[in-house]
């Protein structure tokens, strides 16, 4: 029987449509989404028929269980759900930092129903939204005022375009940096309508650099945190607190980007210094801006704390308009601030904190419970055992740190590292981890306990999937 005869014995739309395991589908989605699912598939079958690619026409049965499987892939979330065996703790891919459980009872509460964004409860009149953080700010930074917007980017192009706009901004060579996706200060900076004025060399800058260079049209003094990249060896910097002396001097603002945003002092924990907010504010800075979402462990914002008159003029650009934040953001940041009210409280229920400063003796720990999990699933021939390695902080924290770390090193007979990667990517709750020498690699410091079932399902999918591929 020739292709255009197999047509014939196609059932059209309509029939398909009234399969009652399509019917069942239009219950539970959206018709418009089945139709165009039933359509795809008869489309499918036609051109294979047409092509002489398929003898037969499958029977109702056979089509409509194709159609269940286009709607069920299509109604599945793009965002969804992953484990991060990476071991790369701010993983910017994978979405950051992981919020705090309190973090996330204020998200679910704050999206399901009203919420008191932006009201005075008082006097039930209009009020300030950034309200709810700054009183935490305050008392956590030492801070007169805060504002957030929407990420550090635009909280520095926020404050040059604010104090700065048609005049000169003085910078160090060597913290003219460039932040992911090819974003980099000279640009931004050009964007706010400043003036770039290098001083200093790449590994070195003095303060005689900063005061040679100041002018009647300076009106910034500004520092960058090299929190992504370091520079070792022949350098010299100036302290925030040299520049904050030398601005008071020559009548001019001085503004302190510290990046990455420690809160508290890591250095206590074993892990290298990163500048502190509360000590930049204590020296006197006018300005100073970080991300919310790397060592804070919050939502992706810029937060912006410092004395009450600049933060003030800060407030009245209308660039804030574009750059505010909503209710998710503020909900999230404000329960995240919380918990940098009692350090102890803060390491045991902040993950980033948790996972930072996580012993070593736990992680292997978890890793052989990984391990004894996937013992009926990786076998035979198969490699499992548990090494040591290191993890990494990530998203420009803490650059060039390495975390001592255990993980599982996996390998499977008669399948690449590759390709279990691949696997693992693809089923319905992705696993991710790192190929090394062709081993997949598992970190225990970013894998939690209850996740742990999730590896060991995941796992058996994928080794099956890979079989049933050949």
């Amino acid at each position: 029987m020739s292709g255009t005869q197999l047509l014939q014995l196609l059932p059209k739309v309509d029939r398909l449509l009234e399969d009652e395991t399509v019917r069942e589908l239009i219950r539970h989605h959206p018709r418009s989404v089945v139709v165009d699912a039933v359509r795809q598939e008869l489309e499918g079958e036609r051109s294979r028929l047409l092509a002489g690619s398929a003898t037969t026409v499958p029977d109702t049965s056979t089509l409509a269980g194709n159609v269940v499987a286009r709607v069920e892939a299509a109604a599945f979330p793009g965002i969804r759900r992953c484990v991060n065996g990476a071991g790369i703790i701010l993983h910017t891919a994978l979405g950051r930092a992981p919020l705090a459980e309190a973090a996330q009872h204020a998200l679910a509460d704050a999206v399901r129903s009203y919420c008191t964004l932006q009201v005075n409860l008082e006097t039930g009149k209009r009020g300030d939204r950034y309200a709810h953080v700054e009183k935490l700010l305050q008392r956590i930074t030492g801070a007169e005022a805060a504002l957030v917007v929407n990420n550090n980017a635009a909280a520095t192009m926020l404050i040059l375009n604010t104090l700065a706009q048609g005049k000169e901004v003085v910078i160090s060579r060597g913290e003219l940096v460039e932040i992911g996706g090819s974003f980099r200060i000279p640009d931004v900076m050009a964007r706010s309508g400043a003036v770039l004025v290098e001083v200093g060399t790449t590994n070195r800058t003095h303060l005689k650099d900063y005061r040679g260079a100041l002018t009647q049209q300076t009106a910034v003094i500004l520092k960058v945190h090299q929190s992504n990249y370091r520079i070792e060896g022949f350098t010299s910097q100036v302290s925030i607190a040299e520049l904050v002396q030398l601005g008071r001097e020559q009548k001019v603002l001085v503004v302190d980007d510290v990046g990455s945003g420690a809160l508290v002092d890591l250095s206590r924990w074993g892990l290298p210094k990163e500048p502190l907010v509360a000590d930049s504010v204590a020296a006197g800075a006018d300005v100073v801006c970080f991300s919310g979402d790397k060592l804070i462990g919050g939502p992706q914002c810029g937060i912006i704390v410092g004395k009450r008159a600049v933060v003030d003029r800060l407030k009245a650009n209308q660039l804030v308009r574009a750059l505010r934040c909503d209710k998710l953001t503020f909900a999230v940041l404000e329960a995240t601030l919380r918990l940098f009210l009692d350090e102890d409280w803060l390491l045991r229920h902040h993950p980033v904190m948790k996972m930072l400063t996580m012993p070593e003796r736990e992680i292997r720990s978890r890793c052989n419970r990984i391990k004894r999990s996937l013992a009926g699933i990786v076998r035979g021939g198969d490699t499992i055992r548990v090494v040591r390695d290191t993890s990494e902080v990530g998203s420009g924290s803490l650059a060039a740190v390495q975390l001592p770390t255990w993980v599982v090193a996996i390998a499977v007979g008669g399948m690449s590292a590759d390709r279990l990667a691949a696997g693992l990517r693809k089923i319905p709750t992705p696993v991710f981890g790192r190929v090394k020498d062709d081993l997949f690699l598992l970190d225990g410091r970013t894998i939690r306990d209850d996740e742990i079932k999730l590896v060991a399902e995941g796992m058996k999918q994928a080794i099956s999937d890979a079989g049933q591929q050949g």
